[in-house]
Parts: structure tokens; sequence; C-alpha cells
């Protein structure tokens, strides 16, 4: 595809400005933005069948939901707001925001660019998607989580998940949660109970790294490592951690 990329970051930017960006968390979306659609790029370049400005516009509009989230409801938490995936892809496509970005994409072009934003926090990728459709979605939900870790080490946990820092360092894991890192498997959102299992959820993301790149990416860059480095003031938190650290890039 030929795609403006001059014209779409005018038109983030622009889109943005009527957002208040001293507010933490829109400029927490607005970096976390480019450095995702950066990240696209960079794993597709990796992954021979997909267009480079067809992914990297996916993860320039990926999180545009986000914003109004955050003007709407002030928190990131979907289960007590809306799901951001989902709403944003509902502004671009079904009330037409995404011309504001760019015009002329193929309708091929258009569904995949839909299907990856719509599905980027779904826990699973429904099997009903075509191959073409898995790859994208999968470039950008590898690009997503690496960009986690860093905005886990970049912002205050406390400020992401809405807690005290009492809570925090006090907090336990979940035995489901714990479960799920013996498993290697991401966490459903229903399971997490506790402050700190949102800590132990989002590294739970490196098992769910689809491409050999995207790994490589993600430990060269040390974030996740970062927050491994949690120091708890809960024993078995802190126990927990210890053992994590020592199994999690096995």
């Amino acid at each position: 595809m030929l795609l403006d990329r001059e014209k779409v970051t005018r038109a983030f930017d622009q889109y943005v400005s009527d957002y208040n960006a001293d507010d933490p968390k829109i400029r927490l979306k607005i970096d976390h933005t480019y450095r995702v659609a950066a990240l696209c790029e960079q794993i597709g370049q990796a992954v021979p069948v997909v267009d480079t400005d067809l992914v990297w516009l996916c993860g320039m509009l990926h999180d545009i939901g986000r914003f109004e989230q955050v003007r709407r409801y002030n928190t990131f938490v979907d289960a007590v707001s809306v799901e951001h995936a989902a709403f944003g892809a509902d502004l671009l496509f079904n009330e037409g925001l995404l011309n504001r970005f760019c015009t002329g994409l193929s309708e091929t072009e258009q569904r995949i660019l839909e299907c990856s934003i719509r599905n980027h926090s779904a826990y699973r990728l429904s099997p009903d998607l075509s191959e073409t459709e898995i790859t994208y979605s999968n470039v950008l939900r590898d690009a997503d989580k690496i960009d986690i870790f860093r905005v886990n080490c970049d912002t205050p946990l406390e400020e992401i998940y809405n807690v005290t820092t009492e809570d925090l360092k006090n907090s336990f894991v979940s035995e489901e949660v714990k479960e799920c890192f013996r498993n290697r498997t991401a966490v459903l959102r229903k399971l997490k109970k506790t402050p700190i299992d949102y800590v132990v959820a989002h590294l739970c993301l490196v098992f769910e790294l689809v491409y050999p790149i995207s790994r490589v990416i993600a430990r060269k860059q040390g974030y996740a490592d970062r927050m491994l480095s949690f120091e708890s003031d809960n024993p078995d938190t802190a126990e927990w951690f210890a053992m994590m650290r020592s199994t999690i890039w096995e």
C-alpha cells in the first residue's frame, strides 16, 4: 500500500491536541502510540507477508479509543468503563474517524486494520480469522505487549493501577494468577484480585509473544527484567518474584 505517514502523524497530533496532554494518562498513550507503531514496523520487517506501512498504521491507531475513554471515565480499566479496543474500532470504522487519518484504503486493508485494532487486547484471537488477519493482529499484539513492559517502568505503578504504594507493597499474588505464570499463559481479567496481580499479569505477557524477534526485542530492552526487580514488603510476594526472575526467560 502507499501511505502518507506524515499525514497520519499530523492528523494524530491534531486529534490528541483536543485532549489534555498534561494529564499523565493522555501523555502516556501519546508516547505509547508512537513506540508501538515503530515496534510494529520493526517486527513486521521480520514477517515476510506483512506490509510495513499497513502494520505501522495499525500501531498508530490501535489505542485511539483510549483518549476518549480517559475523558469520559478517567480510567484505563476497561472493566469499569468501556472495552477500549472495540470502542476505538467503532470510532474509526462506524463513526467515520478513520477518514481523519487516511483515505483510499482498499476493502482488504480496511478489514485487516479493523480486525487488528478490534482484537489487539483480546485474551485469544478467534480461529475464524483469516491467516492474514491473524498475522497482522499478532504483530500488533506483540508490539503492544513489548511496550506495556516499558510503560510499567516509566510510569509509577500507583498511577497505572490506581492504588496506593502501601497496598502495592503489601499485596499478595493470588493463587489463580500464580497458576497462570506456572502454566506460562496470559491472565484473564477476572482472575486479578490484588494490586500486585496486575503486575504479574503484565509479566505473563512475555509468554504470549508470538514472533522470535519480539522476544529478542523485549529481552534486549530490559523492561520486563526491571519489572521483576519490584521490591515487595510481603514475604510471600518477594519470594514469588525471586522465582519469576529465575524462570521467566526459560
